[in-house]
């Protein structure tokens, strides 16, 4: 079979390797072959593992052709964020600090993707412990935007984005602790999925901070999401008896318009995509929920008080191991007192009950992702006053599902992306609304042009 096999779908993969008219092996070569071409540009991978994605390969292909197909991920490759155990492979987090590393067993998730068939390629790049990025004093470049390399991709799945965006593999796995999921879907284009927290298990992967951590999938598509949170959850969607039905959408405009207000191309995409859903026959309501600045604040005090108990013993042994943000960001967590801890985490209690009493009124949340299209890598002091401007935090405080997806273009042809939130457990409506926005708007066939990513370093 010829043509662009690495802008497939899951879902269009899987329909051609189970007609036996794609093979998983010639489906692998082909993306090591972009891989080989592109990554040099992005920085996608920290590890690839050719040989074991070809082995693999060839086994799905002898499972297959025996008439043992596992089901719509066998066969499909997957990319693995660097922070998850991988057997036999390097888990570095991008760091100095885990450069020896090497994880014995796999992660659940990883042993998930695997028990359904997907071969997976490598280990991705992220900022350094999820939290240190991006970064250039690193033992590993940071992953670049594939829409414009001289841009950041977001993080901290940076490499899961990136890759996904540039074409080098149809799925992949993230992690989600403020945003870490969400930010690299919006800002390269693609779709990222922090399911309800504690849906996917954590086990085998490096934590950040346990209370707010979550795993989930990143893809092109909302659908090739659903069929890859089906392999990692705990409890797979249910079929969806809803479809077609009219949702009532709560837009959280005080996000982007009063509490960190948009630039205006985000504003105004973030209109043009809330008047799609109401022509689609949605009912579009505004909701009021606690402020950014509050959500945002209980978020930055639990992640660095828990990420501060994680890392104590080594920043104050070996600090020359890490990278100066992944440290300075760290180590504020030493300065923080048991009461401040106790604070965050009852005034936690109150905001997940201010957005629980929402979805009492609708079925689903809209509102902003970043609040700017992704600026240079390489302006730190723009990096800095960008990062925060976003609306993911409230989610991971909540645990709460929560997506990203693309809807819209910038001026100078960066994505701009919304969100959208359910009730707990819920997975199953934002998934098919998203995938309903996708398939009106075309967002998904929008990849970015082969030649900027090629071009001269």
């Amino acid at each position: 079979m010829t043509g662009d096999l690495h802008w497939l779908t899951v879902r269009d993969a899987a329909a051609l390797i189970q007609s036996r008219k794609l093979s998983p092996v010639d489906y692998v070569v082909a993306l090591l072959d972009r891989i080989r071409i592109i990554d040099p540009h992005i920085n996608a991978f920290t590890r690839l593992d050719a040989s074991g994605a070809r082995a693999a390969a060839q086994a799905a292909d002898s499972e297959i052709r025996a008439g043992h197909y596992r089901g719509p991920l066998h066969g499909v490759p997957v990319g693995i964020k660097d922070i998850v155990d991988v057997d036999g492979l390097p888990t570095t987090c991008h760091s100095a600090a885990r450069l020896d590393h090497v994880a014995q067993t796999d992660a659940a998730v990883t042993s998930r993707l695997r028990r359904a068939g997907a071969i997976i390629l490598g280990k991705l790049s992220t900022h350094e412990f999820a939290i240190g990025g991006p970064s250039f004093d690193l033992p590993f470049p940071p992953a670049r935007n594939p829409w414009n390399r001289d841009h950041h991709p977001g993080g901290s799945s940076s490499g899961s984005g990136a890759g996904l965006a540039a074409g080098l593999f149809p799925m992949a796995v993230g992690t989600d602790t403020g945003g870490s999921i969400r930010n690299p879907a919006g800002t390269c284009g693609v779709f990222g999925l922090k399911p309800t927290y504690e849906s996917v298990p954590r086990d085998g992967v490096f934590p950040l901070a346990w209370s707010l951590d979550h795993v989930g999938p990143m893809a092109r598509t909302a659908g090739d999401a659903a069929l890859m949170f089906n392999a990692i959850a705990d409890v797979a969607l249910a079929p969806d008896s809803g479809e077609g039905r009219k949702l009532t959408i709560g837009f959280v405009r005080h996000f982007h318009e009063r509490d960190m207000p948009a630039t205006a191309e985000v504003s105004d995409a973030l209109e043009r995509a809330a008047s799609a859903l109401a022509a689609a026959g949605h009912r579009i309501v505004d909701v009021v929920l606690p402020t950014l600045e509050e959500f945002s604040a209980v978020n930055r005090f639990i992640l660095q008080a828990e990420g501060w108990a994680i890392h104590a013993k080594w920043l104050r042994e070996r600090p020359q191991d890490y990278g100066q943000l992944a440290r300075t960001r760290l180590v504020t967590g030493a300065f923080l007192s048991a009461g401040d801890y106790i604070d965050a985490q009852r005034r936690r209690r109150r905001m997940m009950g201010a957005v629980q009493a929402a979805f009492e009124k609708v079925d689903l949340l809209f509102m902003a992702n970043s609040m700017d299209p992704a600026c240079r890598i390489d302006d730190e002091s723009e990096i800095k006053r960008t990062y925060s401007r976003q609306a993911r935090t409230p989610f991971n405080v909540t645990g709460h599902p929560a997506a990203a997806f693309m809807c819209g273009l910038s001026r100078s042809g960066l994505p701009i992306s919304a969100q959208v939130a359910g009730r707990y457990g819920d997975e199953a409506t934002i998934l098919r609304l998203v995938a309903e926005f996708e398939c009106s708007q075309g967002w998904p066939d929008r990849h970015p042009p082969d030649a900027p990513i090629s071009g001269a370093i």
